[in-house]
């Protein structure tokens, strides 16, 4: 059942870097009207016509947030509308209530059609955020599950159509700056207000700062399909802990990036780390052969890989998982893996001021954790959605 007004009461609400015990949020109309603690909730009017939930013992945090991600539940983003509903429906089921819809290498043409479809679907459904290239400039030494035939340099021409069937939609781009008009290509998507990545990247430290100083401001699935960070040449990973604007996304699922890396990302980068799935159609789903793109994959034991040369294509995780993984396994402090889902991700997509927080005026999306760090209850928009 959908409820339009809720108050969720007696948790531990961990927000904003802190957790208050006792705590309660109050939402109605999409948005958090009141936040308190202890028993302060019985004094809001209009109680009968609420959901109250009692979240004694456990614990609430804001909706988590996906900027990066292809899909789940057998279901990939670049199939349509159906597909598109079928994968959220499984995120959601696992706590994200905002996501950002990942594209992978396509022609242009068809990249263009899909950057329609999901413009038409955001127009509709706030909790899409819109839609991330991830390609076709991509270098092709580090084109990971990417199909090389397909990679290309940026030039005007191909950036102004892309934006144009993006029709304002695209939150994030990929893109490697070492490319030909690679550079220009990130000043011309920051104007038009796209967050710029740089990503499956031969730059080395020096370009990437030039990138970050064009106004790039995110490096994609950090470690991974770039030069790594080595004491003498930091590479992109070195460009990006040291540019104060720069979030860094980590896939935290025990494949993509040894724990004891993430753990490093995270002390050297406080505040800045955004945890990611960069899920693929089987995330939610049962280990098999699939597809990412046009690339055939194979998925056994959860983690998913070129069916041909065996790269990794992507990944099976879920956000509650990724959360689970850094405070169980890896020893973050929960504020700062909540941070990691929620506040990060919405500040590198540009929504800080309205999404990842449990304050007023900021929207309704929350989700109720047991003691465990599992979830048991969403809300998305002030809806229930599990």
């Amino acid at each position: 059942m959908k409820f339009g007004r809720c108050v969720i009461h007696s948790a531990s609400v961990v927000s904003g870097g802190t957790i208050l015990a006792d705590g309660w949020v109050n939402f109605d109309g999409g948005r958090i009207t009141a936040t308190g603690s202890g028993g302060s909730w019985r004094a809001l009017a209009g109680l009968e016509n609420a959901e109250v939930v009692d979240g004694r013992g456990e614990w609430l945090t804001p909706g988590f947030i996906d900027i990066h991600s292809h899909g789940g539940g057998s279901a990939s983003f670049e199939d349509g509308p159906d597909s598109i509903a079928a994968a959220l429906a499984m995120h959601r089921h696992h706590g994200t209530t905002r996501s950002v819809l990942s594209l992978v290498t396509a022609g242009l043409e068809q990249v263009k059609q899909r950057l329609e479809a999901i413009a038409d679907l955001a127009a509709g459904d706030e909790t899409i955020l819109g839609s991330h290239l991830e390609g076709p400039f991509l270098h092709p030494r580090h084109k990971g599950a990417h199909d090389p035939s397909l990679l290309r340099s940026p030039d005007s021409a191909a950036v102004e159509a892309l934006l144009e069937a993006g029709r304002g939609t695209i939150c994030q781009i990929t893109l490697a700056p070492e490319l030909p008009g690679g550079i220009h290509a990130v000043s011309s998507f920051v104007q038009a207000g796209t967050a710029v990545a740089v990503g499956h990247t031969d730059a080395d430290y020096a370009k990437a700062r030039e990138a970050f100083d064009a106004g790039a401001s995110i490096l994609t699935h950090a470690f991974n399909a770039m030069k790594g960070l080595h004491h003498r040449e930091p590479g992109p990973v070195g460009a990006a802990i040291g540019t104060p604007h720069v979030m860094l996304e980590v896939v935290n699922d025990g494949v993509h990036v040894h724990p004891d890396v993430v753990r490093v990302a995270f002390d050297a980068a406080p505040g800045r780390i955004a945890l990611v799935t960069d899920a693929m159609a089987a995330a939610g789903a049962e280990d098999g052969a699939y597809r990412l793109g046009s690339m055939a994959v194979t998925v056994s034991g959860g983690v998913a890989r070129l069916t041909n040369g065996g790269a990794i294509a992507g990944s099976t995780l879920t956000l509650d998982a990724a959360l689970r993984r850094a405070v169980q396994q890896l020893g973050i402090a929960l504020p700062s893996a909540v941070q990691a889902l929620t506040e990060t991700p919405a500040r590198a997509v540009g929504r800080s001021s309205d999404l990842g927080r449990l304050e007023p005026g900021f929207a309704a999306d929350a989700v109720l954790l047991d003691a465990g760090l599992g979830v048991k209850k969403v809300w998305a928009a002030g809806h229930r959605v599990r």
